[in-house]
């Protein structure tokens, strides 16, 4: 179902983390081939991840990214998180991976650990900032999981405020924040998450708990 410039995920209840119940949205509109389209065109959306909501794009596209940046007033060389359903959407952004640190991600993901890990030379120079890494993360909250899994994607995940303001939990906050210039994906943040946790890959060093 889409709504101006909102696409609601609709029709899905779920069951996550024991007895906590969401009713939050994960079927995309009867054809997603035009949030694609929108997507490959430079577009951005507005998403629920699990703490706020989120702003993103498709990480390939350099135009999307500058457009991000410039909506969110982000330094660039802080870079962004890429967030996916499964690895396999990830391996184009990462480069060569020990065994041990495979085996590392294999255990903790999916779930709310963001890696700094080497970046493949497929990375753009925006997603990595002033750094040789990437952040990725393979996320366990079941609407990122789903938009991620229907649009066949990674995206581009960075909290939908303004650098320096508080993060954006609701939809009414966004539609004021940001009206017409992103693609809003109806949905509900977790009350009372935290944004995930970030590490450093090579170090093990965590550096957001």
């Amino acid at each position: 179902m889409e709504r101006n410039n909102e696409v609601i995920l609709v029709g899905a209840h779920y069951r996550y983390q024991g007895n906590i119940n969401f009713n939050s949205m994960l079927r995309l509109p009867a054809s997603p081939r035009a949030l694609n389209a929108r997507l490959r065109a430079g577009g951005l959306i507005a998403y629920p991840t699990r703490a706020s909501f989120g702003l993103g794009c498709l990480p390939h596209q350099a135009k999307a990214l500058h457009r991000l940046i410039r909506l969110k007033r982000r330094p660039i060389h802080k870079g962004m998180i890429v967030v996916a359903d499964t690895q396999a959407r990830l391996h184009s952004l990462i480069g060569s991976l020990s065994r041990e640190q495979q085996l590392k991600l294999n255990e903790m993901w999916p779930g709310n650990w963001t890696w700094l890990v080497p970046a493949s030379h497929q990375a753009l120079p925006a997603l990595k900032g002033k750094s040789k890494s990437i952040a990725v993360r393979v996320d366990s909250f079941p609407p990122v999981q789903a938009l991620c899994r229907q649009l066949k994607t990674a995206l581009v995940s960075t909290s939908a405020n303004r650098s320096g303001h508080k993060p954006i939990r609701t939809m009414r906050e966004i539609r004021k924040r940001f009206g017409q210039s992103v693609t809003i994906i109806s949905g509900r943040c977790q009350k009372g998450a935290r944004a995930s946790t970030i590490a450093d890959l090579l170090s093990l060093k965590v550096l957001r708990q």
